[in-house]
C-alpha cells in the first residue's frame, strides 16, 4: 500500500501553465475515475483550482500518474516535469494536511482552500474513486485543518485589504448585523468587502458607481441597493460604515459633505475607510470629531503585523501537521499488519487442513491411530517451524544481530 501525489501550484508554474492544467468542473467527474483506474486501489481525488492542481492517488506508480496528467492535458513531458512536484507516504499526507491549513496557500493561512479541498473530496466520493485508505487521509486532514484554526492564531488576523477593512468596522462596532453599510466603487476590492460584510450579518449595503449597471450586477447577489455617486450626499446620512474604492483621480467624499451627513445623524459616529489609491475621501474628513477615517496605508500596517502574528501561528501549525502525519502513516502501517497476520493464518490453516486431511484418509484405511497421530504433530511442527528456523539461521550466519533478537521476540524465545 502506498500513497502518491504529484501537482503544481503558483510556487512552481506560471499562469498560463496552471489555466492549462486545471480541470473543468463539469469534466472532473470522469477525469478522476480515469485516474483511478491508473491505480491498484482503484482510489484517486483530484484537487483543482486557481492556484494549484493536485492529484492524490492511493497504490498508483508514480510514472504512470504523470504521464496520465500530462496525456489528459495534451501537453509533454518536457513541458509540466520541471514543475512538477512529487509526494510519496508520509509526505503525502503531510502535505495534504499544510495545504489544507493553509500553510501552503498564497495568502499564509487563508481559509477558503479548505472548503475547495472538501469539494474535491465530495466530487471523488460521487465518482466513486474514494475507498479505505483515501477516506481515512481526507477525513483526518479535515481534523487536522480544524485543529490548525482552533488552536492556533493562523486565521484570526486579516491579510488582505478588504478583509482588514472589515476587520476595522468589527472592532469598532459591537455587532455588524445592524449596520447600514455604503460601498463606493464595484471593482473586485468592493465586491471582497461586501462578500465578508455579508459573511459577519450585515444585510444593508448600498452601493454607489459611477455605472450604475456594473453596481446593479454586483448588487443582486448581496441583495443590496445600487445608486449613483451623484445620489452619495442623500444616502450618506444613513450610513454607519463607508468603504470606498474607486479610480477615480479625484475624491469622491470630501470634508463638507460628510459633515453635513454627520449634522444629521445628529453626530453619531461614522466609520470611514478608504482603500483607493488615489484617495476617494478627503484626508480633513480626519479632522471631524464624529468620523474616523482610515486610510489604505492606516490597513497595510495592520496587515504587516498581522502576518507576522501569522507566521508565528504558522510554526505552530507545522508541528501540528508534522505530528499528524506520523500517527496516520502509523494507521497505514497498522493496516499492513493487520494484512500481514491474516496471511499468516491463512497460510497455517491451509497447512494444518492438508495434514488433517491425509491423517484422516490413513485413519480409514485402517492405519494405526497412534502412529498417524504423531506422524500429523510431527509434520504439522516441521511445516510451522521451517520458515522462521530458516529466518533464524540466515540471520545467525550473516551476524545480523537485531533481525536474530526480533526474529527471538517474536517466536517468544525471549521468554522461556
Amino acid at each position: 500500500m502506498s500513497l502518491v501525489a504529484i501537482g503544481i501550484n503558483h510556487k512552481t508554474a506560471t499562469v498560463d501553465l496552471r489555466e492549462k492544467v486545471a480541470f473543468a468542473p463539469d469534466k472532473i467527474h470522469d477525469a478522476m475515475k480515469s485516474l483511478a483506474s491508473h491505480t491498484q486501489s482503484g482510489e484517486a481525488v483530484i484537487v483543482s483550482t486557481c492556484n494549484r492542481t493536485e492529484l492524490y492517488c492511493n497504490n498508483g506508480k508514480e510514472e504512470e500518474v504523470i504521464r496520465w496528467f500530462e496525456q489528459y492535458h495534451e501537453l509533454s513531458h518536457e513541458d509540466v516535469e520541471p514543475c512538477l512536484y512529487v509526494y510519496k507516504d508520509r509526505d503525502v499526507a503531510k502535505h495534504l494536511m499544510r495545504v489544507s491549513s493553509g500553510l501552503d496557500s498564497l495568502v499564509l493561512g487563508e481559509p477558503q482552500i479548505l472548503g475547495q479541498v472538501k469539494q474535491a473530496f465530495v466530487k471523488a466520493k460521487e465518482a466513486g474513486t474514494v475507498a479505505m485508505t483515501i477516506d481515512k487521509l481526507f477525513q483526518t486532514t479535515f481534523s487536522v485543518a480544524k485543529k490548525v484554526r482552533t488552536e492556533t492564531e493562523i486565521g484570526t488576523a486579516a491579510v488582505s485589504v478588504a478583509f482588514a477593512a472589515v476587520g476595522m468596522a468589527k472592532h469598532i462596532f459591537s455587532s455588524l448585523a445592524s449596520t447600514q453599510v455604503l460601498l463606493v466603487g464595484a471593482g473586485e476590492t468592493i465586491e471582497l468587502v461586501a462578500k465578508h460584510l455579508k459573511d459577519n450579518g450585515v444585510t444593508s449595503m448600498v452601493v454607489a458607481n459611477r455605472t450604475v449597471a456594473r453596481a446593479e450586477s454586483m448588487c443582486e447577489e448581496f441583495n443590496a441597493k445600487a445608486i449613483t455617486l451623484e445620489q452619495i450626499p442623500d444616502f450618506l446620512p444613513q450610513a454607519d460604515i463607508v468603504i470606498s474604492s474607486t479610480a477615480s483621480p479625484l475624491p469622491i467624499l470630501g470634508k463638507g459633505m460628510v459633515e453635513n451627513a454627520l449634522k444629521q445623524r445628529r453626530h453619531q459616529p461614522m466609520l470611514l475607510v478608504d482603500i483607493a489609491v488615489p484617495r476617494d475621501i478627503e484626508a480633513e474628513v480626519a479632522e471631524l470629531d464624529d468620523a474616523f477615517l482610515y486610510t489604505v496605508d492606516d490597513l497595510h500596517s495592520i496587515i504587516e503585523q498581522n502576518m507576522a502574528s501569522r507566521r508565528e501561528a504558522a510554526e505552530q501549525a507545522e508541528v501540528i501537521a508534522e505530528q499528524e502525519s506520523h500517527q496516520f502513516m502509523e494507521w497505514i502501517r497498522s493496516l499492513e499488519s493487520v494484512d500481514s497476520i491474516r496471511e499468516y493464518r491463512t497460510q497455517s490453516i491451509a497447512a494444518k487442513d492438508d495434514l488433517v486431511e491425509k491423517a484422516l484418509n490413513k485413519l480409514a484405511q485402517g492405519g494405526d491411530s497412534e502412529q498417524v497421530l504423531l506422524e500429523l504433530a510431527n509434520k504439522l511442527t516441521n511445516k510451522l517451524i521451517h520458515a522462521p528456523t530458516q529466518a533464524l539461521t540466515a540471520a545467525s550466519r550473516q551476524g545480523d544481530f537485531n533481525a536474530l533478537a526480533q526474529l527471538r521476540s517474536a517466536l517468544g524465545l525471549d521468554k522461556n
